[in-house]
């Protein structure tokens, strides 16, 4: 059987589950992180045209958050939506 090699961040969470440290939900918990998720999925492609500078400064600042950009310009639009 082939072996995936797992990233550092994969190997923690492997040894966690092996410890126990994670517990499965259930019920309402469960179905408030489905609803979450569902409403991030991202199906449409958008295309606009923005001032590079902005784009820059977003760059920026998704990168101090450790986040890809477009990931980060999503995340702004989701809060806005709200």
């Amino acid at each position: 059987m082939k072996r995936t090699k797992l990233s550092k961040e994969e190997k923690e969470i492997e040894a966690a589950l092996l410890k126990g440290e994670f517990k499965p939900l259930k019920g309402k918990e469960l179905k408030n992180i489905e609803n979450a998720l569902r409403a991030r999925k991202k199906d449409v492609t958008m295309t606009i045209r923005v001032n590079s500078e902005d784009i820059e400064k977003i760059k920026n600042k998704a990168n101090k958050l450790g986040v890809k950009y477009q990931s980060y310009i999503s995340e702004i639009i989701h809060q806005v939506a709200q």
